[in-house]
């Protein structure tokens, strides 16, 4: 059930809700549900008193004020005087991060939080206009620049992801702007560490978390652009970037498990939700595999930098397989990275774009056992959105195929025969668990017990039940039919756990 956990970290915060009403039913005190948040860092006192929608709401009122005043001064621009408008403008941003700073010394986060969001708007507003009002410069991503540049010291200093989250989106606009006209923006790197230290030093923030992985990814790729460029100077995409993609998620999915191996919670939810997130996109990158076309097109592609994107390759799928052995996840990753490996090879050295269907065949067989592997484990570990997740995979797989066959009509019929063997395998697998997974547990203690904990155990022979078992009848057997296996000498020693 460890998978199961990592993903309960996920929906923590409702975790903690629904604790509240086990509460309410008298089911656990409220020293045991403030034990249960602590363990997953969770403060059951202030998730009860206000909620992420109202601070979403609260941000969104603020944004919506921005957007209103905005509009206002916009559409009467041209009859205000031109030193009115400069004053203006930089007494509405002054006046409204002094109040939004006010309000956070005085102990109102949530309020102060939308009033900085509020007055990095009305900042990167006057940007704008005052550029407009004295002609200065013609290069757009300059202004978005210095935007995000101007609402990075309050997101740093205040250690406040929404506010650092902000200044990170626009750190991206500007980047893929300037990369757009043909520039590497240089200094994107002062904005990941900026993201890196709130993300440490505040408080956890999935979004700010997976910003900043994405933003890492396409620095990386930008970097090489410049790295691989032609004798122009342009920075385009090359076909070395796929491979270096692949191995950097290969790298990410093994950081995932190195992070949910720490003892630090926030670590462990980081970790929880990169895991996660690697294994859909490696998903969908088997997906968009399946077919011929972008094998084809891999085969053909002008490949002028092999000798350092082997090497960088080769350190970042080292590194995964380091981190596995230090997360105890070796086998799997070790496998990953030499099946990636092998199908980079194939590629180097496959000639003719003919066949690429053969990689196309494999890859399909790379999906339908993804997909059951994920069946396998959400049945064995009770996970659900893995057993959902390989079964879509397997569905998706299944109409693909549908719309795009394989070879003939013989070979799509086989591939939808294994795909119903694999569902009716998984099938029949879950049947037979759930049988021997009953509400009661058989008596003989040498048996390995089916069932999990739960509030009422049997201390004569570790049976386990949700309810308190009933009492038992004449011939000392149980009255309840879903009790009847657990000997009666178990039912005078059961008490709650």
């Amino acid at each position: 059930m460890l998978t199961g956990v990592r993903l309960i970290r996920l929906l923590k915060k409702d975790l903690a809700r629904e604790i509240s009403t086990w509460v309410d039913r008298e089911l656990i005190s409220v020293d045991q549900a403030q034990a249960i948040c602590r363990l997953y860092s969770v403060d059951y006192t202030a998730i009860l008193a206000r909620s992420t929608a109202y601070s979403l709401l609260v941000v969104l009122g603020f944004l919506f004020i921005g957007l209103a005043l905005i509009t206002v001064v916009g559409a009467n621009w041209d009859t205000i005087p031109r030193g009115l408008r400069m004053a203006g403008l930089i007494a509405l941003t002054v006046g409204t991060h002094g109040l939004a700073l006010r309000l956070h010394l005085s102990g109102r986060a949530s309020q102060a939080a939308g009033l900085f969001i509020l007055g990095t708007l009305f900042y990167g507003a006057s940007i704008i206009l005052i550029a407009q009002i004295y002609h200065l410069g013609e290069h757009m991503p300059d202004g978005v620049f210095w935007w995000a540049l101007g609402s990075l010291p309050f997101g740093v200093v205040l250690c406040h992801a929404w506010i650092t989250l902000l200044s990170a989106w626009l750190a991206l606009v500007w980047f893929f702007m300037a990369y757009a006209l043909g520039f590497f923006g240089a200094s994107f790197p002062l904005f990941l560490a900026a993201q890196l230290y709130v993300l440490v030093r505040g408080r956890p923030s999935i979004s700010l978390f997976l910003t900043a992985v994405v933003s890492l990814f396409f620095w990386i790729e930008a970097l090489l652009s410049v790295l691989w460029a032609d004798s122009s100077g342009r920075l385009d995409p090359t076909a070395e970037h796929v491979f270096v993609g692949a191995a950097l998620f290969i790298l990410a999915h093994a950081v995932s498990h190195y992070l949910q191996a720490r003892d630090e919670t926030k670590a462990k939810d980081y970790g929880a939700v990169l895991s996660l997130w690697t294994l859909r996109f490696g998903l969908l990158s088997l997906l968009v595999l399946s077919f011929e076309g972008p094998w084809a097109g891999l085969i053909e592609a002008d490949w002028n930098n092999l000798g350092s994107m082997w090497l960088i390759v080769g350190a970042l799928l080292a590194g995964a397989v380091w981190l596995g052995t230090r997360a105890a996840r070796l086998p799997s990753l070790l496998t990953l990275s030499l099946l990636s490996a092998a199908a980079m090879l194939a590629v180097m050295l496959i000639e003719d774009a003919k066949d690429a269907v053969y990689l196309q065949i494999l890859d399909n067989i790379a999906l339908v056992g993804a997909g059951t592997w994920l069946i396998v484990q959400g049945t064995q570990r009770g996970v659900s959105h893995y057993f959902s997740l390989g079964v879509g995979a397997i569905l998706l797989t299944a109409f693909l195929r549908y719309v795009d066959l394989i070879g003939d009509y013989i070979g799509a019929a086989l591939l939808f025969l294994l795909l119903a063997l694999v569902l009716l395998g998984a099938a029949r697998y879950w049947k037979v668990r759930q049988t021997q997974e009953g509400p009661a547990c058989r008596a003989d203690t040498s048996q390995p017990r089916c069932a999990p904990p739960s509030p009422y155990s049997c201390s004569s022979c570790s049976a386990w039940s949700s309810t308190p078992p009933p009492p038992c009848g004449p011939a000392g057997k149980s009255t309840s039919k879903r009790f009847r296996s657990i000997p009666a000498r178990c039912f005078a020693a059961t008490t709650p756990a």
